[in-house]
């Protein structure tokens, strides 16, 4: 079952940011992560968005982001961005619509 991780990206130094995303897309894609949604932050709905990107990855499976998230590829691109490019992470598991229950 395909697994996604959605990522908030704030650039404090565009020049770090540069040398990290080449980094971190091959990461990506040598885990067998692909790139949904790639861009500028989307119009925000309702409530507020404070970041500058946002990205939707998806990977085979749960494992296959973990397995990515803790590469030796991926650390060097997280030390990249240290500091320079603030990244929020979450990853989650498909789940078939009548899967879903709201909780009570």
């Amino acid at each position: 079952m395909s697994a996604y991780v959605i990522v908030n990206v704030d650039v404090l130094d565009e020049e770090a940011a540069l040398a990290y995303a080449p980094v971190a897309q091959k990461s990506i894609l040598d885990h067998g992560g692909r790139y949904l949604v790639a861009g500028p932050t989307p119009d925000p709905v309702e409530g507020t968005w404070d970041s500058s990107r946002f990205l939707l990855l998806e990977f085979p499976d749960m494992a296959r982001i973990r397995e990515w998230y803790d590469s030796p590829e991926y650390r060097h691109a997280r030390e990249i961005r240290e500091g320079k490019v603030r990244v929020s992470l979450l990853f989650a598991e498909e789940a078939p619509p009548e899967g879903f229950t709201l909780p009570t």
